[in-house]
C-alpha cells in the first residue's frame, strides 16, 4: 500500500506561523516542530537528572515533533482567534481530533497503532510539550526583538507570563538556564565563559 503521510508531513515548511504580525524572519511550522522537539526533551532530562521524575526524553521529543502536524489539514490558527472564547476553543480542539484521524488514515495499517500514542501522549508528557511549545514561541519573540521587530514586545511579555504560570520545576530551571543566552549574539554565545558544570 502506498502511503502520502511523510509527503503530506513535508508540507510542514510551507505553513509560516504568526501569520497576524509582521516578521523579520518568517518561522515555519517545520522549524518551530524541531525546536519544541528540542526543548521538550531536554525539559524531560532536567526533569529525571533533577527532579526524581521518570519521564521519557524520547518519547517526549518525538511527541513535541507531530505536536502541530495536524495544522497541515487545519492550518496555522492564530492564538487571539484560536483561544477567543470556550466555544471557539472547544471547536478547534474537535478540528484538530479530526485532522489527527485523518493523518493517522494516511498511514499503513500496520502502523497506525504505533502513532496513535504519539498523537494522544500521557498527560505528563503533554504538559512537557505544551511547556515547550511556549517555550518556543517567547524565544521567537526574542529573536524578532532583537532584531528591533517591537510587534513582538507585548506577546513576549504575555508569553513569558504564561511560562512563569505553569509552575513547572523543570521549565523554571529551562529558564534560567538556557533563555537568557537567546538574547546574545553569537560571538557573545561561543565566547562566553559560563559556569555550565
Amino acid at each position: 500500500m502506498k502511503s502520502h503521510f511523510y509527503a503530506i508531513l513535508s508540507r510542514m515548511k510551507n505553513i509560516n506561523r504568526w501569520g497576524l504580525m509582521r516578521n523579520t524572519r518568517e518561522e515555519n511550522l517545520s522549524e518551530h516542530s524541531l525546536e519544541v522537539a528540542f526543548i521538550a526533551h531536554c525539559l524531560a532530562l532536567i526533569g529525571n537528572k533533577r527532579l526524581g521524575k521518570s519521564y521519557n526524553p524520547e518519547k517526549t521529543a518525538v511527541c513535541a515533533m507531530y505536536h502541530d502536524t495536524s495544522e497541515i489539514i487545519t492550518g496555522d490558527m492564530p492564538t487571539p482567534i484560536k483561544y477567543y472564547n470556550p466555544e471557539i476553543k472547544a471547536a478547534y480542539k474537535k478540528i484538530e481530533a479530526v485532522a489527527v484521524d485523518q493523518l493517522i488514515s494516511m498511514l499503513p495499517d500496520d502502523l497506525q497503532d504505533d502513532f496513535k500514542p504519539i498523537y494522544n501522549p500521557d498527560r505528563q508528557t503533554l504538559a512537557l510539550v505544551k511547556a515547550a511549545d511556549k517555550i518556543s514561541a517567547l524565544i521567537k519573540c526574542i529573536e524578532e526583538l532583537n532584531m528591533g521587530n517591537l510587534e513582538f514586545k507585548d506577546a513576549e511579555a504575555s508569553t513569558r507570563k504564561i511560562i512563569d504560570e505553569l509552575k513547572m520545576p523543570e521549565v523554571d530551571i529551562f529558564m534560567s538556564e538556557f533563555i537568557d543566552s537567546y538574547y546574545l549574539s553569537l560571538d557573545k554565545q561561543k565566547n562566553d565563559k559560563t559556569d555550565a558544570n
